[in-house]
């Protein structure tokens, strides 16, 4: 913390600009165990300063449409400059956290850089200069497509109801679909998303599978090996895995470790779909309002249908033989930890046995815990381990269980 201080007392001195700094675990073995949860490791943390403020005129709030239809409020601000750049944009959150702010159009309001990155106004400038400003309210019709706009009793979002006819919507969710964690379409960013609808080269998601290198050639600026790598790039996304595929169908509140998961209770988009919402709550990390807005959504004509054209382009909608969890043998139902380094197998590598067994992998040893399987430098998961009475298994006893399930 002392370290981390000190750099914060010296990032103005510095030719460029910094957000924060990065404590790592320095015992590189122990990266393993540790893990990573997503994306992120559990062995590098950031410690990120305090951000910069500045104060200066909010003069309009204006209104976006997300993916699932959902309005977030945006900030049109009198340019300021905050952190080493210029903001005249800054975000309102939501709905919700606009009412708590009370931010008003024509209020002084401070802004700052969150996370020194993105800007976002924090509150007005108490006394207001000006009397009897308006509360801003979502619309009553949406900002893109004109469709009248809806909140539900017990929400907390207003809504774009229109979702396959949405302009908005569907660029949002052509940006999700292409992004590194989904489809990963390289060469394939926001501005193509936004100018191939805008050329009306896509209307969703399916669509791009569609495009022809004559088509792309015909728009200025795209040249034969662009379109060509492009396309390349397209073909090559079809193999990506099904748990992929389902995070980038954009399903409300499903975000990649929880598509990854419904992907291995389910096995296919078709099971998931016969699903109840009590029978989704049942996944892991799936509460009862994400199993509801999950079965609502795919029981959704509109979505359904996309669903069949994005099969009907060969993308894999089920778990292919070597990904499937088997439904018998020693592992179903079975819980295990990996701790210390195998010596032939890789924390992943392992995971992906034990999971295609039948088997369940947690990162902390518990009563309920079936095996501890431990390699080199265990820590102290295995003292846990024989404190609660688990079975204790090298890789070689581990490949025997993998050998008779």
């Amino acid at each position: 913390m002392k370290r981390c201080r000190w750099w914060e007392g010296r990032r103005d001195e510095l030719d460029f600009e910094i957000d924060g700094v990065v404590v790592k675990v320095n015992e590189r073995s122990l990266w393993r165990e540790l893990g990573v949860v997503g994306r992120e490791p559990r062995w590098a943390v950031a410690w990120k300063f305090a951000p910069t403020t500045a104060i200066t005129r909010l003069n309009k709030v204006f209104w976006n449409v997300g993916r699932n239809g959902a309005l977030f409020p945006f900030a049109a601000l009198e340019p300021v400059h905050v952190g080493g750049v210029t903001v005249s944009t800054a975000t309102l959150h939501n709905e919700e956290d606009l009412a708590r702010k009370d931010v008003r159009e024509g209020d002084d309001v401070v802004v700052m850089r969150a996370g020194d990155v993105i800007p976002a106004v924090v509150a007005p400038k108490l006394p207001r200069k000006r009397k009897g400003l308006r509360k801003p309210r979502p619309p009553k019709k949406c900002p893109i497509c004109g469709t009248p706009t809806e909140k539900p009793d017990d929400g907390v979002f207003t809504y774009c109801p229109n979702r396959t006819g949405c302009p908005g919507q569907s660029f949002q969710h052509v940006k999700h679909f292409v992004s590194k964690a989904a489809m990963d379409i390289e060469g394939f960013g926001e501005k193509q998303a936004w100018r191939f609808q805008n050329e009306g080269l896509i209307r969703d998601v399916a669509d791009i599978y569609d495009l022809t290198e004559e088509r792309l050639t015909a728009l200025e600026g795209f040249g034969e090996v662009s379109a060509r790598n492009l396309l390349a790039q397209i073909e090559r996304s079809k193999q990506v895995p099904f748990n992929r595929v389902l995070y980038a169908l954009g399903l409300p509140g499903v975000g990649y470790v929880t598509a990854e998961a419904l992907a291995a209770h389910f096995g296919s988009i078709e099971a998931l779909h016969a699903a109840d919402p009590e029978q989704i709550e049942a996944v892991e990390g799936v509460g009862p309002v994400m199993a509801q807005q999950i079965a609502e959504s795919l029981a959704d004509e509109r979505t359904w249908e996309l669903i069949g054209k994005l099969r009907e382009k060969r993308l894999r909608m089920e778990l292919e033989a070597g990904e499937r969890p088997r439904g018998e043998g020693p592992l179903n139902g079975k819980t295990l930890v990996l701790t210390g380094t195998l010596p032939s197998l890789t924390r992943e590598e392992a995971t992906a046995l034990i999971k295609r067994a039948g088997g369940k992998v947690t990162n902390s040893v518990s009563k309920k815990t079936d095996y501890l399987v431990a390699g080199e430098d265990p820590g102290t998961k295995l003292s846990k381990a024989e404190e609660v009475g688990t079975e204790i298994l090298d890789e070689g006893g581990l490949r025997g269980l993998l050998g008779r399930a």
